[in-house]
């Protein structure tokens, strides 16, 4: 493609960038039916979509072709209906990597704007198939930029436009596969470490909706995914398991002072209370972790694949150990219900311990939990985890992953399952673990009025 830069250089930006659009379809169209693998989009071809495109200039001494506001709008719209009309997902696929893939260059900023208006606007109107690349996008993409593109879409749906958040829930319809890579990326943003980093309260409203509705919602990418051993530690984690479970252990003590019950700029008296929802999340992530014995047996993973990684758990309770010094500093301004918060914090992380252990998310036995858990506060429920009782309740009774009430409507019923491997397949470096056993007669701990 690279001889159709001159009959490019005359037009003006926008028909230009319209003109590329249009030929890098047909190249990629081509390039496909080749039957080239992998198919690979050239670096000229990268080149001219940076130069007319991202208008990043080719000479450095060149002045930047720039689009106005309406110019931008227009290419965005042409941009929807290009991918739109396109039926065949490997050419949208690849078009969209030669378009936003991240390379390391001046370009990157230019496209990672680009990128975010375009997601935004798939949302607002709806074009599924941008929704399903930018899904491909985030689960290829360095997290950085990951988070980047999320915090785009809270802002345009959560912040800058009253009313607007319905529109961003209909993602879940929609996308699944974005949705869940959404909620991946959120929950790696909003980490609680700070009041800016708590995420807003419609977006919270909004995924633990999601997840109500539908638990397995949060597997689909794992579902969908083959899994050659562990993900890039660059990347997202395969499910936002690691980072919910961060959400509701810390979400006691983020808002355990007045001011941090509301979100910025709101009173008290117009803001609900954000605590609730984080307790229902608490309980939906609970319900998730349920369902894996019989996902991860169906996959031949039970035992060899940790969904729940030892090194986010270490890292949880480092922060939580941290969290718990401060609350202790504040203490003297609380009366005796001082020590609720800490306390629901340790009883929320003995439960998800438990529970993920059990259902074979995380693979660790209850010695190498003991020193990642040394420095924090005493906890009856922590404890009885960490000592673990005599007799095992191996018989998780769990749906299968075909069933739900609603199976007809289900997102991953629409997807193709994850290919079935050899249980002779390696997969991971960790040792096989059996099941950890729940409390014999010890209910949970769950306080749904915290």
């Amino acid at each position: 493609m690279g001889d159709i830069r001159q009959s490019l250089l005359p037009r003006d930006v926008l028909s230009a960038a319209k003109e590329l659009l249009y030929h890098l379809d047909i190249y990629i169209c081509n390039l496909v039916q080749s039957g080239r693998q992998p198919p690979q989009v050239d670096a000229k071809t990268l080149e001219l979509v940076e130069e007319f495109i991202l208008h990043a200039p080719k000479d450095r001494n060149a002045p930047a072709r720039k689009m106005s506001a309406l110019q931008e709008l227009q290419l965005l719209e042409i941009m929807c209906s290009c991918f739109q009309e396109q039926s065949r997902d490997t050419v949208r696929q690849l078009m969209f990597s030669a378009l936003f893939h991240i390379q390391g260059n001046q370009a990157d900023e230019s496209r990672m704007v680009l990128l975010g208006k375009l997601v935004s606007m798939a949302v607002a109107v709806g074009r599924v198939p941008i929704l399903e690349c930018a899904a491909t996008w985030l689960q290829r993409t360095h997290r950085v930029y990951c988070v980047r593109l999320a915090q785009v879409l809270v802002d345009d749906y959560c912040s800058m436009v009253p009313g607007s958040v319905p529109t961003l829930q209909n993602i879940h319809s929609m996308s699944p596969r974005f949705c869940c890579q959404f909620i991946t990326a959120v929950s790696t943003l909003y980490d609680l470490s700070s009041e800016e980093l708590v995420p807003p309260l419609e977006l919270l409203q909004m995924i633990v909706s999601w997840i109500q509705e539908d638990p397995r919602l949060v597997l689909i990418t794992f579902l969908n995914t083959p899994l050659s051993g562990s993900q890039p530690i660059s990347s997202l984690d395969v499910t936002p398991l690691g980072s919910l479970v961060r959400w509701c252990v810390k979400a006691p003590l983020a808002y355990r002072n007045e001011k941090k019950q509301v979100l910025a700029n709101r009173s008290a008296d117009s803001e609900p209370d954000p605590r609730p929802l984080f307790s229902a999340l608490h309980l939906s992530v609970l319900q998730v972790f349920m369902l894996l014995p019989n996902v991860l047996n169906e996959k031949g993973l039970f035992g060899r694949l940790a969904l729940l990684q030892m090194e986010s758990v270490a890292a949880l309770t480092s922060d939580l150990s941290r969290l718990l010094d401060q609350a202790d500093k504040h203490a003297h301004t609380s009366a005796a219900g001082a020590q609720v918060p800490p306390q629901l914090a340790l009883d929320r992380l003995a439960q998800a311990l438990q529970v993920a252990m059990a259902s074979g998310a995380l693979l660790c036995s209850r010695e190498d939990l003991r020193p990642i858990c040394s420095r924090l506060p005493h906890n009856n429920l922590l404890q009885l985890v960490l000592s673990g009782p005599v007799m095992y309740y191996n018989n998780i009774h769990t749906p299968p992953l075909a069933y739900s009430p609603h199976a007809a409507h289900s997102p991953i019923a629409s997807h193709a399952p994850l290919p079935t491997r050899s249980p002779h397949t390696p997969l991971t470096s960790h040792a096989q673990y059996p099941a950890q056993p729940f409390m014999s007669g010890m209910p949970f701990a769950f306080r749904p009025g915290h």
